[in-house]
C-alpha cells in the first residue's frame, strides 16, 4: 500500500493546521439514536500489522520427568474429545472456535464460532 492509495486521513503532525474533517467530526461516540456503521475500509491503517494466530487442539499437564521420557511415537492425551471445537487465539487472546480441516496436503482451521470480547 503506497501513501497515495491511503484512504485514511492522517492529521498534520507539525501542528500548523487541523484538517477540517477532524474539526467537524462531532462527538466520537454515538448518542441517542445515532448508529455507527463501520466496514473493513475503516481498518485499512492496520491491515499490514502482523499478529500471531494459534489454533489449540488441546492441553495437558505433566511433570518434567515424564516429559523427558517421551520419544518418537509417544501419544499425549489432551483435554479435548475427537470432533470437539478447537480454540483459535490471536495474540494470545481467544477470538474464535473452529474445526480442523485438510486442504490439499496441509492442515487448516475453519472458524465456526466468533467469541465476542467482554466490554467490562
Amino acid at each position: 500500500m503506497s501513501d497515495n492509495d491511503s484512504k485514511v486521513p492522517l492529521p498534520d503532525l507539525d501542528g500548523s493546521t487541523t484538517p477540517p474533517e477532524v474539526v467537524d467530526a462531532g462527538p466520537l461516540a454515538p448518542t441517542g439514536d445515532e448508529t455507527v456503521h463501520r466496514g473493513a475500509a475503516d481498518l485499512e491503517a492496520v491491515f499490514d500489522v502482523p499478529v500471531q494466530v494459534s489454533a489449540v487442539l488441546g492441553r495437558t499437564r505433566m511433570e518434567v520427568g515424564d516429559l523427558l521420557k517421551l520419544g518418537p511415537g509417544a501419544v499425549l492425551e489432551l483435554d479435548r474429545k475427537v470432533g470437539e471445537a478447537i480454540d483459535i487465539y490471536v495474540n494470545n487472546r481467544l477470538v474464535a472456535r473452529g474445526e480442523v480441516v485438510l486442504v490439499e496436503d496441509k492442515l487448516g482451521v475453519t472458524m465456526t464460532e466468533i467469541i465476542k470480547a467482554d466490554t467490562n
